[in-house]
C-alpha cells in the first residue's frame, strides 16, 4: 500500500485527505499515457484511486490538456467533494508531470 496525503487549500478552505492507493494505482502511467496521446483523444478519460478518494479525468482541448483533480469523501458517504482543474501543454509537459508523479511514488516515504 502507498497512503499519501493530498492537502488543497484556498483563502476560504482547506483540506486534507489522506488517499489509499496499490503502488499508485498506476497514477503516472495513466499521466504517461495522456503524454503520449499528445495529438489528442476524444472524450474524458479517467482515473481513480483504490478507495475512490482521488480522482483525475482528462480531456484534450486543442492544444491544452485539461485535468480535473477531485477529491472525494470516503464511500459510501460521499457527501462532499472537491475539484481543481489544471492545464497543462500535450506532450513534454504532460511527460514532466508523468515522470514527477512517478518519482513521487517511488520514492521511500519520510520516516
Amino acid at each position: 500500500m502507498r497512503d499519501f496525503l493530498v492537502t488543497a487549500r484556498s483563502d476560504a478552505v482547506q483540506i486534507q485527505v489522506v488517499v489509499r492507493t496499490w503502488r499508485g494505482d498506476g497514477l503516472d502511467v495513466f499521466l504517461t499515457g495522456l503524454a503520449e496521446d499528445f495529438r489528442g483523444w476524444s472524450g474524458t478519460r479517467t482515473w481513480r484511486s483504490l478507495e475512490g478518494d482521488l480522482t483525475l479525468t482528462a480531456d484534450h482541448a486543442g492544444r491544452r490538456v485539461r485535468l480535473v483533480w477531485g477529491l472525494h469523501d470516503r464511500f459510501p458517504d460521499d457527501q462532499w467533494r472537491f475539484e481543481v482543474t489544471t492545464e497543462h501543454a500535450p506532450g513534454e509537459d504532460m511527460r514532466n508531470l508523468a515522470g514527477e508523479i512517478r518519482g513521487f511514488l517511488e520514492a521511500e516515504p519520510p520516516p
